[in-house]
């Protein structure tokens, strides 16, 4: 791990520019820079906190893995974005509850526990920008959750199918990937697919899938 820029310090924290340069180069200094690949585990359950990472670049998801092995994720980390569940461990010195693995190739900003709770404590700036982050993200939680018990997993899985077909034309996912995404088991999401198919909204081959009527799967989304 190395030192960040001054560039790369303003543009993790461009909330202490209220501060003034001689505040701002104070923090610096304790803030680290480090480049993470992909498919790493940056936290694993039970984990002990030591640093909170700001992602500069790259995306990291966070996710639990039930006692029948089932996973479901609970958000995804991006750009100029922190995890709410490690910031809450160092603040109350308790153990990672969930996994975190890095997606895409992640540079990060890396504050050490001990600083940030000494800046919490002391900087309402900071303060702010934690809570900030906490409220953000727990909102998001709630809405997984309210996703799982509440939505049919046919009518999450047309909405995910959607907004994957949005950014490619044929969508590189496999079965297991998308009952992880969608907390489900595999097997649900493949006899879905299959329907799907025969209804004659996408077609399938090994590894691959790719959207043939987006109407109708919006269709599917609109049902209640």
């Amino acid at each position: 791990m190395s030192g960040l820029s001054a560039f790369r310090f303003a543009e993790a924290f461009p909330f202490l520019a209220v501060l003034g340069e001689e505040a701002c180069a104070s923090f610096q200094p304790h803030i680290g820079f480090a480049s993470i690949p992909a498919g790493q585990h940056v936290c694993r359950e039970g984990d002990i906190c030591p640093q909170l990472a700001i992602v500069l670049s790259g995306s990291v998801r966070v996710y639990k893995v039930g006692e029948n092995g089932r996973e479901i994720t609970l958000y995804r980390i991006g750009r100029n974005d922190s995890c709410i569940l490690t910031a809450s461990c160092i603040l109350s010195q308790t153990r990672f509850p969930a996994l975190a693995v890095v997606e895409q190739a992640v540079q990060v900003a890396v504050i050490p526990a001990v600083r940030l709770r000494e800046w919490v404590a002391q900087h309402e700036v900071w303060r702010g920008y934690v809570f900030g982050l906490m409220s953000q993200r727990l909102a998001d939680v709630i809405t997984t959750l309210n996703e799982v018990v509440f939505r049919r997993v046919d009518v999450r899985l047309a909405e995910y199918l959607l907004k994957l077909d949005a950014q490619q034309v044929q969508l590189a996912v496999t079965h297991q990937e998308l009952a992880s995404e969608l907390g489900t088991a595999r097997e649900v999401v493949s006899r879905i697919l299959k329907d799907f198919e025969r209804e004659n909204l996408l077609a399938l081959s090994r590894g691959t899938l790719t959207v043939q009527d987006r109407a109708g799967l919006q269709r599917k989304v609109q049902i209640l």
